[in-house]
């Protein structure tokens, strides 16, 4: 039947598959050539049609029998591979079905390869080879599903970019309209104070959010390009936590927010972490549920610190919760994905990029931990940040204060959240410890315990409440106490305009909120102790007159606006345009009136750092040791390292924030 010099190529050949057959299409016979063990009750030789049913009831999956009897038989052979239709490639075909064997279904291949042809061009001998394909199929469909979720990725986030472009381009024109807007009021209504005054607030406010704007973009292409490290160091949490509260206090006072920070958890103060980023990860959190919350409405901040951390180190989730508009069950799902907002009447009108999770879920994950959120539509959010950080020796276990071992305490505060929580502290250095809300109240309570011969021995009071100012209370309980128990007013307000009057009311020490533990502890330990009035950092811009800078500034916007700012601070301010001219200027004779440097980086013809590099190797030691300061728009840390590391001895990013300026000159003046 088959030529005897391809007997064995043929039958080699088929050895790959688990079944390979010879077909005279013509005669519709067929020899087999090799067959699997499970397939031996096939008969060697014989009718090729007959065979053909055969296998097609031998495990063969019935919506497949219909395809593989059509393609597999004789015309269909004759008809696709006839000479006159074929080129090299169409030599072949196969076909792909499904098998059960074993209980298992299994991928197989059916292919028709052309042995030789007939003096008219229609085949005459092919080969039908059967090849188990499965791993094969498995990969490729594995690969079909990577492709498809690859592209649907791809999909989305071309159309978030999409959608972050037309954002931005809307959220930017905001505040630049306002910005191009209230400078040309400004300039037609020069000669009005008050209203210029108005006019320049409001383009201060609109720079500073077009800057946040800007500076959620860089963060979020830093994070993605692996720019971002983290940076490890001692970091006090009461610090962190004031600073935070201290920035925020203007946005909570214009919202008239109820605005509550619980510490009394936390017992490991001081830490081993990235301050700079933990920072961030807590304002964009806060400033979000800020954003998102009604005026008149609240917003809380909870520490808690968990007790399962192993040796060396402390547990913390950072809870911030709102009762804010909240979101969607469904957008919730994708909050931490880059250029996402939902898309509410409500969120439309809030200004933002829907950059600032994502940026906060990178960092957490970054730091090593996680972050959640819970949310209910017309109800508030919640958002759980856990971390793990290392803690330091500086942490104290502070226990009981044996002087005040016993006594009583009364608390004055207007929120009853805080009054539980300072009360949980007051016991837990030993104190018995009582709560009100009113600030009559507790003038009422001291008269009484007085009178009782049960007298409180500590006081803290709430510096502002609705029925009375806290000063008032002091004063009126002094009256009816005298002057040795010790008050203390309790504000999350800077007390230094308020102090003499304080002091003169009867207060014995400030405390700062949001309280922690060790900073009540200190001051209960301190309270018997004279107290000196708290000195007032103040800078005196006096101090400036006559000291000369030299400005290193190549854009000429720039220079105009820091030789003002610099001029009218009383410096004498010399100008010069790059590096190279800032090295020239400090090798000549006018370099010894020089007392500092203000130095930019990204300058032509020599940037700043090769400058300070040149400068710290003059000859002149004096002018070597020089005050260096880079002022760059070249703002992130990794910048202020490369600054410090090129002998700078400070760094200023722009936009230039003039009470910054003052305060990093004077240090080193």
């Amino acid at each position: 039947m088959k030529k005897e010099y391809d007997a064995d190529i043929l039958k080699a050949f088929s050895q790959s598959y688990f079944a390979g057959i010879l077909v005279n299409v013509g005669e519709d016979r067929y020899e087999v050539l090799h067959l699997a063990s499970w397939m031996r009750h096939i008969s060697k030789e014989g009718s090729y049609t007959e065979f053909l049913e055969e296998i097609l009831n031998d495990s063969i999956m019935q919506d497949y029998q219909g395809q593989l009897r059509e393609k597999l038989d004789p015309s269909y052979i004759k008809k696709t591979l006839n000479e006159d239709e074929l080129t090299e490639i169409d030599r072949s075909y196969y076909i792909d079905y499904k098998v059960i064997r074993e209980e298992q279904r299994r991928w197989c291949r059916a292919s028709v390869v052309i042995v030789d042809l007939c003096d008219d061009g229609s085949p005459n001998h092919v080969l039908v080879l059967f090849k188990d394909i499965t791993k094969q199929k498995e990969k490729d469909m594995e690969y079909q599903r990577t492709l498809k979720e690859a592209y649907q990725l791809a999909e989305r986030a071309n159309q978030a970019k999409t959608t972050f472009l037309n954002n931005m381009s809307h959220d930017i024109r905001t505040p630049m309209n306002a910005i191009i807007g209230f400078t040309s009021l400004a300039a037609t209504h020069i000669d009005e104070k008050e209203r210029l005054k108005d006019y320049l607030s409001k383009i201060m406010t609109s720079s500073n959010h077009l800057l946040s704007l800007i500076n959620d973009v860089l963060d979020m292409s830093r994070i993605e390009s692996g720019k971002v490290k983290i940076e490890e160091s001692p970091c006090s949490i009461p610090i962190v936590i004031h600073d935070l509260r201290n920035i925020l206090q203007t946005d909570i006072k214009a919202k008239r927010l109820d605005f509550f920070i619980d510490t009394v958890d936390v017992v490991d103060e001081n830490v081993i972490c990235d301050k700079l980023r933990l920072n961030q990860i807590l304002l964009n959190c806060m400033s979000n549920a800020m954003k998102y919350t009604k005026a008149g409405g609240t917003v809380g901040f909870r520490i808690i610190q968990k007790g399962h951390a192993p040796e060396g180190f402390a547990d913390y989730d950072f809870v911030v919760k709102d009762n804010g508009i909240g979101m969607s069950e469904k957008f919730a799902e994708h909050i931490f994905e880059p250029f996402t907002r939902e898309e509410t009447s409500t969120v439309s009108r809030i200004p933002g990029t829907g950059l600032g999770m994502a940026i906060t879920k990178n960092i957490v994950d970054m730091m090593g931990g996680t972050i959640k959120v819970k949310s209910e539509l017309g109800v508030g959010s919640e958002f759980t940040i856990s971390l793990r950080f290392k803690t330091t020796q500086q942490n104290s276990k502070r226990g009981v204060i044996k002087e005040l071992n016993g006594f009583r305490a009364l608390v004055a505060d207007d929120s009853m959240d805080s009054c539980a929580s300072v009360e949980k502290m007051l016991r837990t250095i030993g104190l018995r410890s009582e709560w009100t809300t009113s600030g009559k109240e507790a003038i009422f309570r001291a008269k009484y315990a007085s009178q009782e011969k049960d007298p409180f021995q500590v006081y803290i009071i709430d510096w502002l409440m609705p029925d009375m100012n806290g000063i008032e209370v002091v004063r009126r309980i002094r009256m009816e106490i005298g002057d040795e128990v010790p008050i203390i007013i309790l504000t999350a307000y800077d007390w230094a305009d308020i102090e003499q009057e304080a002091r003169e009311a009867g207060v014995t020490a400030f405390c700062a909120k949001p309280l922690f533990v060790s900073e009540l502890y200190d001051v209960l330990q301190n309270a018997s102790r004279p107290v000196k009035t708290k000195d007032k950092t103040i800078l005196e811009v006096e101090a400036f007159k006559g000291k000369e800078i030299l400005l290193v500034e190549d854009v000429e916007l720039n220079r105009e606006i820091a030789e003002t700012i610099l001029t009218e601070a009383g410096f004498h301010v010399n100008s010069v345009e790059d590096g190279k001219q800032a090295v020239d200027y400090m090798e000549s004779e006018k370099g010894n009136m020089i007392d500092l440097i203000l130095m930019d980086v990204m300058m032509p013809v020599m940037d700043g750092y090769e400058a300070t590099q040149k400068i710290r190797q003059l000859e002149d030691k004096t002018k070597a040791d020089i005050p260096i300061i880079a002022m760059t728009a070249n703002a992130f840390e990794e910048d202020a390292k490369a600054a410090i590391e090129a002998g700078m001895n400070a760094h200023m990013a722009k936009p230039i924030r003039i009470e910054s300026l003052y305060e990093i000159i004077e240090r080193y003046l």
